[in-house]
């Protein structure tokens, strides 16, 4: 029921932010928009999407596999789009890649928080640079760039350093033995949890070499931008000229609000700080608000649409590898 008032609360802040600026001004404003240019920056986004299945495939060894890392990588921000702070991502990514690109899911987890690792720290960096150049945005800026090396470093102990990793699980445990779950389930979680813990630990440090590691950051780094090229393109095709560091800057911290909000894949919230942000920055209220919904359309609901074709196609194969995990963990 609780989702339910999530996704309630999303659909509301949409809905508040389309007619705080009124549906006559928005179709006035997409109708005048240039429809070419609104074309590559969906083309960019779906290059985006390429270039994360192609980091994908770096990490765990299969890169000229493409369509089935890209498929891959659509269903885990697919999931992300549907979970709170995007938390459902990588556990699907490695459940999607367990099934299609025959890994382990340890192997798949470890891919998915070393993407996400490189993708925050390098928001992290971004922001701090923002809070130095950008008094407007200074306090913001900061308060992102501290909680995204934060986390960043919770997931190098988690899957850099076992000890530390085993540590953080054994407090997590002790959290999960106080709920009415039989002892059993509980000792095979624990068994099952430590050994995927170690698993996921000696295939990060399979390919934490200086060259892989480069590699890496550098696609992580080269998404990061694409992104913000999209955003960028879709400020030209309303005929808005702004700086391309103030795009960067913009979509950081739109991004952060929609983590912070737990509303599913930012759902509202980023719509919301999209257009504050627009605003804040000298765009029109009516321009920055259909700014804001197309390029939402393009970079959420688009993946969200390819998502669930994906899906659909394979989710039986997923859900018996979660059913499988689940009945493993019970026995």
């Amino acid at each position: 029921m609780k989702k339910a008032y999530f996704f309630i609360l999303s659909f509301f802040l949409i809905l508040l932010v389309i007619f705080w600026i009124g549906p006559s001004r928005i179709i006035y404003s997409v109708s005048r928009a240039d429809l070419l240019i609104i074309l590559m920056a969906l083309a960019v986004h779906i290059m985006v999407l390429a270039v994360r299945g192609l980091k994908w495939g770096f990490i765990i060894g299969q890169t000229g596999r493409f369509r089935v890392n890209f498929i891959v990588k659509t269903i885990g921000l697919f999931a992300g789009n549907l979970s709170p702070m995007r938390s459902a991502g990588e556990v699907m990514n490695a459940l999607a890649g367990k099934k299609l690109n025959g890994i382990q899911l340890s192997e798949g987890l470890s891919a998915g928080l070393t993407e996400r690792f490189f993708d925050l720290g390098i928001g992290g960096f971004l922001l701090i640079a923002a809070a130095v150049l950008m008094p407007q945005v200074r306090i913001a800026a900061l308060f992102g760039a501290v909680l995204s090396l934060l986390i960043t470093y919770l997931i190098y102990l988690v899957n850099w350093r076992e000890e530390k990793g085993l540590k953080i699980y054994e407090r997590i445990h002790s959290l999960l033995e106080r709920l009415p779950i039989s002892e059993r389930t509980l000792d095979n979680l624990y068994v099952k949890l430590t050994e995927g813990i170690r698993n996921m630990i000696g295939y990060t440090r399979a390919y934490s070499n200086f060259t892989s590691i480069l590699v890496i950051f550098s696609l992580s780094l080269l998404s990061w931008l694409m992104e913000c090229l999209r955003l960028y393109l879709v400020f030209l095709a309303f005929g808005v000229e702004v700086a391309f560091s103030a795009v960067i800057i913009i979509f950081l911290l739109a991004n952060l609000i929609g983590i912070l909000s737990a509303l599913p894949g930012g759902m509202g919230s980023m719509e919301v700080s999209l257009t504050a942000l627009f605003v804040l920055f000298g765009v029109q209220g009516s321009v920055a608000g259909s700014i804001a919904i197309v390029d939402r359309l393009i970079s959420f609901w688009f993946v969200t649409a390819l998502g669930v074709v994906f899906s659909s196609y394979y989710a039986r194969d997923i859900l018996e590898e979660v059913k499988s995990g689940i009945l493993d963990v019970k026995s």
